[in-house]
C-alpha cells in the first residue's frame, strides 16, 4: 500500500469515525474465512460496517474524533465495527458471535465518545433495539387513546341497555 492510498484510507476512515455513533474493536485472530464471512454478513444485515484496518492507520484516523478513546486498544490484530444509527444491533451481533466463536474476542467499544469495556458492550447488547423501543413507546402512547374510545363507546351502550331493560320491564307488566 503506497503513501497516497494510506492517506486516502485515513481520510475515509476519519470521516466514518466522525459520523459513527458507536465503534467496537475486536481481536479476530483464529477465525477461519467462513466464520469471518458469517460475521460480516450478520453485521451487514444490522447496517454496520466491519473492517480490518492497520492499527497505525486507525490511530491516525481517530485523531480529533470521539473514537480517539480507543487508541490504547489498538494493539495486535484489530477489526472495527462502526454503527451509524443503532448501537444496540451491532453490540448484539458481536456478543452473540463471540459466544459462538471462542477465537473472536471483543476488546473495547465507544458509544457517543464514551469508552466501553467488554462488560459494558455485553450490557448494551441486552438492551432492546431501537425498533423495539419505538414499538413499545408507540403502544404506550396509543393505549390511553384506545382506552378513551372504549369509555366513550360504553356510555351509549349502557344507555341502550338501560332502555332495553326498561322496555322489557314494561312488557312484562
Amino acid at each position: 500500500m503506497n503513501k497516497q492510498s494510506k492517506e486516502a484510507l485515513v481520510a475515509e476512515f476519519s470521516g466514518k469515525l466522525k459520523d459513527a455513533k458507536a465503534a467496537f474493536l475486536a481481536d479476530y485472530r483464529g477465525l477461519d474465512v467462513d466464520q469471518a464471512n458469517d460475521l460480516r454478513n450478520k453485521l451487514r444485515d444490522a447496517g454496520v460496517e466491519y473492517r480490518v484496518v492497520k492499527n497505525t492507520l486507525l490511530r491516525l484516523a481517530s485523531k480529533g474524533t470521539d473514537s480517539a478513546c480507543l487508541d490504547e486498544y489498538l494493539t495486535g490484530p484489530t477489526s472495527i465495527a462502526l454503527a451509524i444509527d443503532d448501537p444496540v444491533a451491532p453490540a448484539k451481533a458481536l456478543v452473540e458471535f463471540a459466544k459462538q466463536n471462542e477465537a473472536f474476542e471483543l476488546k473495547a467499544g465507544m458509544l457517543d465518545g464514551q469508552l466501553l469495556a467488554v462488560a459494558d458492550i455485553k450490557a448494551l447488547a441486552e438492551l432492546p433495539s431501537r425498533d423495539e423501543l419505538l414499538a413499545k413507546m408507540l403502544g404506550s402512547m396509543s393505549a390511553p387513546a384506545s382506552n378513551f374510545v372504549g369509555v366513550l363507546a360504553a356510555v351509549p351502550r349502557t344507555f341502550v341497555q338501560a332502555l332495553s331493560a326498561i322496555k322489557d320491564q314494561k312488557d312484562a307488566a
